[in-house]
Order: structure tokens, then sequence, then C-alpha cells
């Protein structure tokens, strides 16, 4: 797993959404809704964050509950359409 990317995922729960939790106690398996209590706006927002930070598009299909389970979860897809924009573009 990219260690610098689930470390900028932790910034954005953190630093943008005002998670309260500190960043080094945020677990890679941590469920963002259960464990860190993003509600349903925090998970939106987190979409759109995630886009623009890491400049990707997060389709409906890849905008769901299995994806967005916890950090380790969201780093995997970021990952995967980073690598299918370099593979396309």
């Amino acid at each position: 797993m990219n260690e610098e990317l689930t470390t900028a995922i932790k910034r954005i729960l953190v630093s943008e959404l005002f998670i309260d939790v500190p960043e080094n106690k945020i677990g890679p398996d941590d469920g963002l809704q259960s464990v860190l209590g993003l509600d349903s706006v925090g998970f939106l927002e987190l979409r759109v964050l995630c886009e623009k930070r890491f400049n990707v598009q997060i389709s409906d299909e890849d905008f769901s509950p299995d994806n967005f389970r916890s950090v380790g979860c969201l780093a995997s897809l970021i990952t995967r359409l980073q690598t299918g924009a370099r593979a396309v573009g």
C-alpha cells in the first residue's frame, strides 16, 4: 500500500473534514463511518477532495461503500484510478 497516499488521505480527513482522531491514530482498516464517524455529507466531501487532490475522477459506480469503507480501501481505489488514467493517457 502506498504510504504517501494513505498519509494524504488521513490528512484530508483530519484537516478538511475535521475528524476528531489524530492522523497517527487512524489505521488503514479503520472504518470511515463506523470508527471515524464520517456521515453521508462527509463521504461526498471526501469524494470531491480526493478527486481534486489526486487528480482522479471517481465515478458513481466507484463511489461505493466497498471502496469508501476505510483509508486502505480508498487508497486502493485511487491507485487503481491513477494507474488506469496513465494507461489510457
